[in-house]
């Protein structure tokens, strides 16, 4: 039998199918969250809305987040970053309305799913490790790995703490609205893919 290669399975899939591939998961990540809460229990008090609690914590965690991480792009060899190409292909020619909405699908899906499901049951820091291990192609990459870990660990710190599961979504969501946006503008990609994206912002260190 071969081992199953997750980056050849992606390479062999195009773009279109790529995206369609998340869309089908996240439906998986929020049906098994809904099943996860319907014999656990799940607080309709826990997801509410807030102007001042939700867009201060949830806009200023992510302009953090995405300030960090242009800052290791800037500092951090490229390989070290180097997700495969996954996210360009994700989000390169793509318009910003299909941006916001695929963001907005992961980010409430994922929330639903691991801060508002699973994280009451086995804690922050076992959530926060399933959390990374799920984003399979970033075993075999440290610092993308740890990072995934403390971003799942920071998420889930402001869901224990606000005991509000629209704050994490709503910081997930400009995470990756923003990094999504920077990648289709051409503002954030790797060094293969710079000249067919008309150069990048950040020219990464070897």
């Amino acid at each position: 039998m071969k081992k199953w290669d997750q980056s050849a399975l992606i390479r062999q899939m195009s773009d279109k199918e790529l995206r369609l591939n998340i869309y089908v998961s996240q439906g998986v990540f929020l049906a098994a969250g809904t099943l996860i809460m319907l014999f656990t229990g799940f607080h309709l008090e826990r997801f509410r809305w807030g102007v001042f609690p939700v867009l201060v914590l949830g806009l200023g965690t992510a302009l953090l987040v995405v300030l960090v991480n242009l800052l290791l792009h800037l500092i951090l060899p490229e390989r070290m970053l180097d997700d495969g190409g996954i996210n360009e292909r994700i989000f390169r020619k793509v318009p910003i309305w299909h941006i916001a909405f695929l963001t907005a699908v992961i980010s409430f899906s994922e929330e639903w799913l691991f801060r508002g499901a699973i994280q009451p049951l086995l804690g922050l820091s076992l959530t926060s490790l399933l959390f990374a291990v799920l984003h399979v192609r970033y075993i075999k990459k440290p610092v993308l790995f740890i990072a995934a870990v403390l971003l799942s660990f920071l998420l889930g710190y402001l869901y224990e703490k606000t005991n509000n599961l629209v704050i994490p979504m709503t910081a997930h969501f400009f995470i990756d609205f923003l990094l999504g946006l920077l990648i289709s503008k051409g503002w954030l990609i790797s060094r293969n893919n710079r000249a067919e994206n008309g150069g990048g912002f950040f020219e990464e260190r070897e």
